[in-house]
């Protein structure tokens, strides 16, 4: 039994908890193929052929994710298999593909869940702000310093994200203007336009 959304990760050990619906994210796991280092030019034929592949297949899940059929199912877990089964000249290779099919099921998620994303870069995106400034300032003195940081690093973020220029707004709380909207106003009111018509997920038998 599973609780809660699935969750897309990097494989990470912390996310592999029991109860959990976990995807795992396809940039990730391509990146096991663009790392490797070819020793002649046809290792390197055989790696840009295999990552011009795993694209394509990308981009067919994208697709299925906006329509998903069950012969769209079919013939995606089909192609999986002859995709990261395939042998090809390049040992290193051979082997990155072996250790991408044994994390079929994770990676194949999306096609009994279409809601969720292939990939997690956008999470990432949203701590590697706050990463940078927690290196550069090598921490803080205090737990306040910590919730101060933090708090402005959301608030920046938050209104970028809503294209309110962060310094204006803050500009406009100390002078007390109050001539630009509270953030969660904001917030609602871009859901609301960017509301997505409700879908449920297909179930398709096994």
């Amino acid at each position: 039994m599973y609780v809660g959304k699935p969750l897309v990760s990097d494989d990470a050990g912390q996310f592999k908890i029991w109860g959990l619906l976990h995807a795992l994210c396809w940039l990730h796991a391509e990146r096991s193929i663009r790392k490797l280092v070819p020793m002649s030019r046809r290792e390197q034929e055989a790696i840009d052929g295999v990552r011009d592949a795993v694209w394509k297949y990308y981009q067919r899940l994208r697709a299925y994710r906006e329509s998903p059929t069950p012969q769209g199912k079919a013939a995606l877990e089909r192609d999986f298999e002859r995709l990261f089964r395939q042998r090809t000249g390049f040992a290193d290779l051979n082997e990155a593909l072996r250790r991408i099919h044994e994390k079929r099921d994770d990676l194949l998620l999306v096609l009994d869940h279409p809601e969720i994303p292939l990939h997690n870069n956008l999470s990432e995106g949203e701590i590697r702000e706050w990463a940078k400034k927690r290196k550069i300032s090598a921490g803080t003195r205090s737990e306040l310093g910590r919730r101060c940081r933090d708090t402005f690093i959301s608030l920046k973020k938050t209104c970028r994200k809503l294209g309110v220029s962060f310094w204006r707004y803050l500009q406009d709380r100390i002078r007390g203007l109050n001539a630009i909207f509270p953030l969660p106003d904001l917030i609602r009111e871009a859901a609301h336009q960017t509301q997505p018509i409700p879908r449920a997920p297909p179930r398709f038998s096994s």
